[in-house]
């Protein structure tokens, strides 16, 4: 689930907080690099259990239905298969997945009244009228699915309780809802443990992402001699604290990490600028990056190989 850019995010994050916290230890850091690993899973788990509970108050809604003395035509054929259909069973159904779900330690404490506040703004939506008023088969449950996914996402109350029990969620959340989407476009899946697919690779994670963070840390004082030549006009103590962790992290990548193109970190780390940082850090960085680089190629320092570098 987690790509290479949110893993650089992450590290930038950790390398950014011990350049600002001089309390926070290295070692403490390199736990909280592996929280915020487990954390993306964490919200993964909650983004899927939280749909399953605003389905279900579906059913809820039927039994209040139901006891109506002078039912609505929609009350007549009302059902609560938004939450009684076998994609949504299949999860619901599965103790592995509620076993970790629980374990997280959170999903107590979230208030009911959160998912029937959303339920009850999403059975006003025209979509859920058209899918309550015809019989439905898997692809049409995938389809409201899909459709109440799209509105939880947009949903204050929703995104609430993503940002109340993990930081990371605004960070996070497209790899978090390319995941989910996933996971419900293959819904019913017969193994228990189809949603480990979604944690983090090991090589993403750790051979990439963790190394990467160590690296820039313990490389810091000779990664600064490579960019404070290319600083023209300006003083390395003067330059946003962001883009020299950035421009740092990009060496270190280009020296470190043999398989990535030189020009694929360059691009990466501009992109990351352009969402981290000043307006004009983007041309900054790659004015800077672009000409280490072929310093870097000029005097061999940088030597790559793999797929595609041949």
């Amino acid at each position: 689930m987690l790509s290479r850019r949110s893993v650089r995010v992450k590290a930038m994050q950790l390398l950014f907080s011990v350049n600002r916290d001089q309390e926070l230890s290295l070692e403490e850091a390199k736990k909280r690099y592996w929280q915020y690993i487990d954390d993306t899973f964490s919200l993964y788990l909650l983004n899927i259990h939280s749909l399953i509970e605003v389905t279900r108050v579906a059913v809820k809604d039927l039994e209040n239905r139901s006891k109506k003395h002078l039912p609505s035509d929609l009350d007549k054929i009302f059902t609560d298969k938004l939450h009684n259909n076998s994609l949504i069973k299949n999860i619901d159904l599965n103790v592995l997945f509620k076993k970790d779900v629980k374990a997280l330690g959170i999903v107590d404490s979230i208030s009911s009244d959160y998912f029937e506040s959303i339920y009850n703004e999403f059975a006003k939506t025209d979509a859920y009228f058209q899918y309550i008023n015809k019989a439905s088969k898997n692809k049409d449950h995938l389809e409201i699915l899909l459709e109440l996914y799209r509105f939880c996402r947009q949903n204050d109350l929703f995104n609430e309780i993503m940002e109340d029990n993990f930081g990371t969620w605004i960070d996070d959340k497209s790899v978090v809802v390319g995941a989910v989407k996933k996971t419900l476009k293959a819904l019913p899946n017969d193994k228990d443990d189809f949603y480990f697919a979604y944690k983090a690779p090991e090589e993403t994670v750790k051979d990439f992402g963790y190394n990467l963070f160590e690296q820039t840390i313990s490389g810091d004082a000779e990664l600064l001699k490579y960019i404070e030549p290319n600083l023209k006009n300006w003083e390395s103590d003067r330059i946003a604290i962001i883009d020299m962790i950035l421009m740092k992290m990009a060496l270190c990548e280009m020296m470190g990490f043999s398989t990535i193109p030189t020009k694929v970190t360059i691009n990466e780390y501009v992109e990351i600028a352009k969402n981290y940082s000043t307006a004009k850090s983007k041309e900054f960085i790659n004015g800077v990056l672009d000409k280490i680089m072929k310093d870097f190629e000029e005097g061999g320092i940088i030597s790559k190989s793999g797929r595609g570098l041949e």
